[in-house]
């Protein structure tokens, strides 16, 4: 059960199950026996960890849980991630008890040539029981919109596809399950196509932002061999469901430089990675 511990902080206490390990390995398309208790948590899949646990009842209009920290209503019925940053002072391991603690940090509201709109930002860290301070300190922004507008869609300049290393991926209904259903995560873009094409009046599923930062990182461990230090990403536009991503990435002086594009070229996401 959550307790409130001093104001407008929340602790939760979880556990990095090697089953819900092993499943993020299956979803990744490797081998799940390969994720063994005791050993490092690869840097990335904590995702599971921030899953909320919102009663159904207390869900908002387009299902998005709040991830732990109760989202303030401001009359705004649209929500879409932002950005994220992630520094990493430690690893979680397979097996760990965890101390998860989770705060609303800022809520800015501005007006601009659509109306009102508002960012959110919420903080969350995790601490193994066994050590006395956080092993990685995660901070998303979300961007609360007004109700779509009969048309969005808006003509983006392609990004030339030109870099060091590049990987190319199209993201399917599976596997925006998997993710969702790992992190708990219930928003209707990711799951509800009808939602998505009718009320968000998008072409088609939205892939997580999430999961779009966990293909990139995947993409560094796996091809490049980089464990990442620190992240800051930005989502600029989205990617959608059975259309091919592209993932690029150049050396730059603290570790990489990740562009992901969508299959028309458009920039949907920007990551820096510091290296370990």
């Amino acid at each position: 059960m959550p307790q409130q511990t001093e104001p407008d902080v929340t602790t939760r206490f979880d556990h990095c199950a090697p089953a819900q390990v092993r499943r993020v390995a299956a979803m990744l398309d490797l081998d799940p026996e390969l994720q063994r208790p005791g050993q490092p948590l690869p840097r990335g899949w904590h995702f599971f960890l921030m899953g909320g646990d919102t009663r159904r009842s207390q869900l908002r209009a387009d299902g998005f849980p709040g991830l732990g920290v109760t989202m303030p209503d401001l009359g705004l019925p649209r929500l879409l991630l932002a950005g994220r940053s992630v520094v990493w002072t430690g690893d979680l391991a397979v097996g760990d008890q965890i101390e998860r603690r989770s705060q609303l940090e800022d809520v800015t509201e501005k007006t601009g040539p659509s109306g009102r709109y508002a960012f959110v930002t919420l903080r969350h860290t995790l601490r193994p029981l066994s050590q006395a301070q956080p092993a990685l300190t995660e901070t998303q922004t979300y961007a609360l919109l007004p109700a779509a507008p009969a048309s969005a869609r808006v003509a983006k300049r392609a990004e030339s596809p030109a870099a060091a290393h590049q990987r190319r991926i199209t993201p399917d209904e599976t596997l925006l399950f998997q993710y969702s259903a790992l992190g708990f995560n219930s928003h209707k873009i990711h799951l509800d196509r009808e939602y998505a094409r009718t009320i968000e009046v998008l072409p088609d599923l939205v892939v997580n932002g999430g999961l779009t930062t966990l293909l990139a990182t995947e993409f560094l461990r796996t091809e490049l061999n980089a464990v990442p230090a620190a992240l800051r990403a930005r989502h600029l536009a989205p990617l959608y469901c059975n259309r091919p991503m592209t993932i690029l990435a150049d050396p730059v002086a603290a570790g990489w430089r990740l562009r992901v594009l969508d299959d028309s070229g458009t920039l949907s996401a920007e990551l820096e990675v510091d290296i370990a």
